[in-house]
């Protein structure tokens, strides 16, 4: 005999210490975080998450009656599992559900969406993150028939990129400072060796795996097998000469299907905390793993590697690729100069 179907209710997650809306739908079991784990705070989302289902029938719905809630939990039951991040999609939806519990679609206006960003406290490109994460739920459920139209989402101003990158010397004390240090000298020095030398995304190199590297052609593939290509494209690129010899080091101490990168034989899950204190051992604060990538664009650009090259080697797009490195190239705008001239 099939369960009664107990509609929707509250249940707690003690690991992450916040209530779940849950309810079941067309069979299947579906949540949606409320953010907190106050239970009277809790009650009053799901009072509100209730109001905004009972406020639309069959059929597309109004924005005026259709919950912010339900956008979210669609988007990231339907579509997060088909991206190759679905984790950063379910960190945003938790960090909407809070302040968005409660309110209809139709609430989603410029003043809200800067009102949510005060309440957050963030910064501008995490702001910007979560935001589009919304705007991106309102217009699935437009295109699922779900909803009769979409809303306009306001969005902060893009946050301008940073242009650290570190100098030939920063990079020599920087990796002095990953040997210093016992517990990570096995593995902090590899991984910043490899995004020196590919330009590799942090992701990238920590889930790389030895069937990926070929040593005897002398290549390395980014994109692991199964893993759909996305706009962060990893590409296959030829392994420098002085990497491959810390590589053939490193693959003595692994097995055949080993991670690259690795910790006491299992991956390394997260690098920033000692990449961070080395970084701050060598004296080249600001520096994150993401300045080893530009570190290598920029190395390349003022080398005068063509920019159409250096935007094969790190997956870029040409154009993203001149608007962080043209400016490094030797000879940048020389011609136009020369045409004053």
């Amino acid at each position: 005999m099939s369960r009664r179907n107990q509609g929707p209710r509250l249940a707690f997650r003690a690991e992450r210490g916040v209530y779940y809306i849950v309810w079941t739908e067309a069979g299947r079991s579906k949540r949606s975080s409320t953010g907190t784990g106050d239970i009277e705070r809790a009650q009053e989302m799901l009072a509100r998450f209730l109001d905004g289902r009972r406020a639309h029938g069959p059929g597309p719905a109004d924005p005026s009656g259709y919950a912010v809630l339900i956008c979210l939990e669609n988007y990231g039951r339907e579509h997060a599992a088909t991206t190759a991040a679905p984790d950063r999609i379910g960190y945003a939806i938790d960090a909407l559900a809070t302040f968005w519990s409660g309110r209809v679609v139709a609430d989603v206006t410029r003043e809200t969406c800067r009102a949510y960003g005060r309440n957050r406290g963030v910064s501008a490109g995490t702001l910007r993150r979560e935001l589009g994460t919304m705007r991106a739920a309102i217009n699935h459920e437009v295109r699922e028939g779900r909803l009769t139209r979409p809303v306009h989402v306001w969005l902060p101003a893009k946050p301008e990129g940073k242009d650290r990158w570190l100098s030939r010397e920063e990079a020599a004390s920087l990796l002095r400072a990953t040997r210093q240090e016992p517990k990570v000298r096995l593995y902090l020095p590899l991984f910043v060796l490899i995004g020196l030398y590919t330009g590799a995304r942090k992701e990238a190199i920590l889930s790389l795996r030895w069937p990926q590297v070929d040593l005897e052609r002398q290549r390395i593939d980014f994109n692991p097998p199964g893993r759909a290509r996305t706009a962060k494209a990893r590409p296959v690129i030829p392994i420098p000469r002085r990497l491959l010899t810390f590589l053939y080091m490193a693959r003595k101490r692994g097995g055949d299907l080993d991670y690259v990168v690795k910790c006491h034989g299992r991956p390394v899950k997260d690098i920033k905390r000692a990449f961070g204190s080395a970084a701050r051992r060598a004296g080249v604060l600001p520096c994150t793993p993401h300045t080893m990538r530009h570190t290598a664009g920029t190395w390349m650009a003022q080398r005068g590697v063509p920019l159409f090259e250096i935007a094969g080697y790190l997956g870029h797009s040409h154009q993203r690729t001149s608007e962080l490195y043209s400016h490094h190239c030797p000879d940048h705008l020389e011609r136009a100069r020369r045409a004053f001239d």
